[in-house]
Order: C-alpha cells, then structure tokens, then sequence
C-alpha cells in the first residue's frame, strides 16, 4: 500500500473517533464519571467586584426645582366667579366711587353711586346660591351708607348735640306676665345641666319672665341686646374675670340696657351700666362740659364690676347685690332691718322692696337661663354684632372729631360711635380717644400738618383728581391766601393723595327768625263784618320757611335725600 493510502485511511479513522466521541449520550458519561474519585475542592470563588460609585458633587439649586410640566400641572386654575360674585364686585366699586366722590364733596355724585350700589344688591335674585352673602353685604352697606348721610347727604346736622336710647327694661320692669305649667319642669332639666357662677333659680316670678321672654314681643327685646352684645361681649368678660365676679352678670348690662352706651332711664341713670351721677363719681366716672364717663363702654364695666364687688362683699348674697345695685344698698338694709330676712324671695314675698327692683332680679336670671339655652327656645344662631376693635392715643389738645375723621378716612358717626362718651363734636385735650383698629400711627403723623391751638376748628383736605387751589378755597370758604400760608406753595397744584391744612373758621350758628306780623292800617271808621266775598279775595299769609321747603319741587336748590337716606336710626323702639 502506498504511502499516500495509509495517511488518508489513518486520518478518516481519527476523525471517526471524534465524531463518535462527540456523540456519546450524557447518560454514559454520568455513567462512566461515577466511578471516578470527586475532585479536589478548590479555593471559594471571591466576591464580585464592583465598579466604584461615582464621586457626589456639592447640591444643586436646580435639585428642589419641579419639571416645568409638572409645576404647570400643580398649579391650581381659580374658580370661576358667579353671577353672584360679579354682582357683589360691581356693588363694591359703585359703593367705593360713592365714597370718593363724597370726600371730594361731590354729593350729588356720591348719592347717584350709593343709590346704584343699593339698587345692584336689591335687584339680585332670590333663589341663588350664597344669597346670605347678599344680604349680609346689603344690610353693612345700609349701615355705612346711613354714616355718611346723617352727616351731609340727608338731614342730619354733624354739629348737634349727643343724642340718647331708652333704655329698654323700663318697658317691662313694673309689669307683670302670666305662668306657662309646661315651662317649670322644662327649666328644671335645663337648670340641672346648666353651669353658671351666678346662683339661678326656677319659681314662679323667673317662669313669668322666662315666658316673657320666650314670646314673640319678649323675643326681639333679648334678641337685640344679645345681637348687640357682640360689640362689648369679649371687653367685659375680660373685666369681669379680672375684677373676680361671675360672668354671667353680662345680663345685667342686657337688662338694663341692652348694651347700648348711650341708653337713659326715667330716672337719669345713664349709661350701659345705668350709673346714677353721684354713684358714677364715686366708682371714677365723671362728667364734664365736653364728656360723660358713664357712657363710656370700657370705663362704666369696670366700675359697675368693681360696685357689684363691694356690695356682694356688704350684703353676702347675690341676689342681695343685685336688688342692691338696683334700688341701692340702703333700701336693702331697711328692708332687711324690718322684717329680719337676708333673703331676696322673702324680701320680694312681703312687699319690702319697690316693684321695680322685686322684678330686677328675676328678669336678668331669665335672661341667663334663655342665653344658655338658645336651642332650647327655638333660637338656633344670633347673629351677633363684630366686637369692636380699636386703638386708643391720648390727644394733647382739643380736638374736632371733623379733623379726625378725615385723619382716618371714616366718617364722624363712626368715631362716635367708638367714643360714646364725647359730648360734642370736640374731644378735649388730656382724653383718651378710641381710633379705628391700625389707624392709630397715620393719625397721630397727619394731625402733626396741624398747629395743636388750630385743631379745635381747622380742617384737613386729602386731594382728589382735579382739585385746585380756587376749588378747595371755594368749598371751605377760605381765602387762596389763608391756603398758600398754611400749607406753601405745593398747595396751588396738589396731587391726589396730598393733605391739604384747611384754616376753617365755622360760621356761627344763626337762630331762625321768626316771620314779623303782618301789619294792618288803622282807621278810625267802626268796625264792620266783612262780606264772605272781600275775606275770601284776601290773599293767604305766607307759610313758614319750614313747612315750604318741605313740599319744594323737585328743581330745588336744596338736594332730595337719596332712597336709603330714609332708613331710620338705630335705636331701640318697642311698641306698647
């Protein structure tokens, strides 16, 4: 065989071998494995080798930020307003240009702009959603409105005298009301759950009050002072908790006066706290041309606190104390002193005490047992007054409530309002004047334009758009000069916003003349009866000034008051 033959029959056998080998099943080779020694065991695989972290640079200010997507997404869309808010707005800035028309002395201007605001919020439907809203901003709207007119778009006459409120428990104090049976076991499960620091009790003269009280006459009586009670309510418990005498004599204020500072009751005792003048001054209230301390809200509750005090410390016995503040700590002790009884039920049993003060103290616990048991009479919410907020700077001279009231850009009801106890139109040097709540600083800056001896009569002017040196010395009959000297030069151009000194001098007031008798010819000839026909050509006497202008047309001089100028005055008035 050839050379050649045998390497090819050699490497076809090699390949051969490789091929069976290859295919050989796993099963022989488990086979064939299992009676071989196992494997030395080796060294424990180490632990994966992980790429190092990359290194953490200082934080970004970008890092806190959201994708711009994102942050339009989070963004909330502001709801769209309604028909009840568009009218509410458009009521407002018609209420507001009322207001800045009036300060710039257009009055005519001023009552076209309230009347239109009025007219939005009477016009609103009646069955819409948040018609509360409408109502509540109508009645605070009437309440400003009527500010301003009583001082110059109606009648009202800002120079006249303090007026005063009746006080209300004169209406009921001698009267006597007739017993509901139903009413006592109610007021007993009430009393049981009721806490009071006052000591209440139930018989028959609190159940004729109670019943009173609970009537519909009786009803507006407690509501009103209770809805007014809310401008004074969180001041006098303040000081009666610091004076150490029980809270619930807040129902003496209501009783006597249902919270109204300026309240008078046929006996002169005046006040909220119906302070008689020799009793005011022996608790620090005083009177004087230009003021009157009892109608001081703040000052009469720390006195009527520091006297009911005293007499509950004299008489040991809060009914006592009240009958005593009442009819006063003399006319207890006789009463006392005759029959032998320290208790105000017998006292009121035997006819010892006058009929007023027998039904003071059953009225004011009647009142507490209602106030703490609204729902209980069919009162689910009072809607109370907002208490009154304000600060209170002392002036060092006499002062024009005119001059203060354009300081804090209010009218002047509203700062009498806050000050009861002024007497007239000018606050005196030395008192502590309330100003309305963050108004206080601006004031004080503005009255410093005025000389201290000018602010009893000058004026101040804040300018609006248009007003020149000739308007302004026309408006408050001041002359051009009077103005430059007062003020400098800036004053022949004011920008609005601008205070301008007004050295205003008030005319004195002038008492009407009475119309002088009309003159007859004498004539010697005797008397004769005139014929029907000569008396009836005789022309009629002129009417007074008076009753004319009360039928003048419509083209008179003098303005109609705009429609809500008719709203009357707040004060109480209960019909008999």
């Amino acid at each position: 065989m050839r050379p050649h033959s045998r390497q090819l029959i050699a490497t076809s056998v090699l390949l051969a071998a490789v091929g069976l080998a290859g295919c050989a099943s796993p099963k022989a080779e488990s086979f064939r494995r299992s009676f071989l020694p196992p494997p030395a065991p080796g060294p424990a695989p180490g632990p994966a080798l992980l790429p190092e972290p990359p290194e953490i640079g200082p934080p970004s200010l970008l890092d806190q930020e959201s994708p711009v997507i994102l942050a339009n997404v989070r963004q909330e869309v502001p709801p769209r307003p309604t028909r009840l808010d568009t009218r509410l707005r458009r009521a407002e800035e018609r209420f507001q240009e009322g207001k800045r028309l009036y300060l710039a002395g257009d009055r005519e201007g001023a009552r076209r702009a309230f009347d239109q605001a009025v007219d939005l919020l009477l016009s609103g439907p009646e069955a819409v959603t948040g018609r509360l809203r409408l109502d509540k901003r109508f009645e605070d709207m009437i309440d400003e409105i009527y500010r301003y007119d009583i001082e110059g778009l109606g009648a009202g006459d800002p120079e006249q005298q303090a007026g005063f409120d009746k006080a209300p428990i004169d209406e009921v104090i001698e009267m006597t009301f007739p017993i509901d049976p139903k009413l006592k076991h109610k007021l007993v499960e009430q009393l049981a759950a009721t806490t009071s620091q006052l000591p209440l009790t139930v018989n028959d003269e609190v159940l004729r009050f109670v019943n009173y009280f609970t009537s519909e006459r009786g009803r507006k009586i407690l509501l009103y002072g209770l809805r007014r009670a809310g401008r004074y309510k969180p001041m006098i418990q303040r000081i009666l908790d610091e004076e150490g005498v029980p809270q619930e004599l807040i129902f003496l204020a209501q009783a006597e006066s249902g919270f109204m500072p300026r309240a008078v009751s046929r006996k002169k005792a005046t006040g909220m706290w119906q302070f008689v003048q020799f009793r005011g001054r022996e608790y620090g209230l005083n009177q004087t041309p230009y003021t009157d301390d009892r109608l001081d809200p703040e000052k009469a509750t720390r006195a009527a606190a520091r006297h009911l005090r005293d007499l509950y410390q004299q008489m040991g016995d809060w009914y006592l104390a009240l009958a005593a503040y009442n009819c006063g700590p003399n006319c207890v002790d006789r009463a006392v002193q005759r029959t032998g009884y320290a208790d105000f039920w017998e006292l009121r049993s035997r006819n010892v005490l006058p009929l007023e003060t027998a039904n003071y103290v059953p009225i004011i616990l009647a009142m507490t047992i209602i106030s703490k048991n609204l729902k209980e009479y069919g009162i689910e919410e009072v809607d109370a007054d907002p208490p009154l907020e304000y600060e209170t700077v002392r002036l060092p001279s006499n002062t024009n409530l005119e001059l203060l009231a354009a300081a804090v850009d209010r009218p002047v009801s509203e700062l009498k309002d806050l000050n009861p106890a002024l007497l007239k139109n000018i606050a005196p040097a030395g008192y502590d004047i309330h100003l309305p709540k963050g108004t206080a600083a601006a004031a004080l800056a503005v009255l410093e334009l005025v000389p201290r001896e000018k602010r009893e009569t000058w004026r101040l002017h804040k300018a609006q758009e248009g007003d020149t040196l000739a308007a302004l010395a026309r408006r408050y009959g001041a002359t051009p000069a009077a103005l430059v000297a007062a003020n400098g030069s800036r004053v022949n151009d004011p920008e609005p916003g601008d205070w301008v000194v007004v050295p205003y001098t008030p005319k004195p007031a002038v008492a009407p003349r009475k119309p002088a008798a009309k003159k007859t010819a004498t004539s010697t000839r005797p008397r004769t009866a005139a014929p029907a026909a000569a008396s009836a050509s005789k022309k009629p006497a002129p009417k007074p000034a008076a009753a004319a202008s009360s039928k003048a047309p419509a083209s008179s001089s003098k303005a109609a008051p705009y429609k809500t100028a008719s709203i009357p005055a707040k004060k109480t008035t209960i019909a008999r």
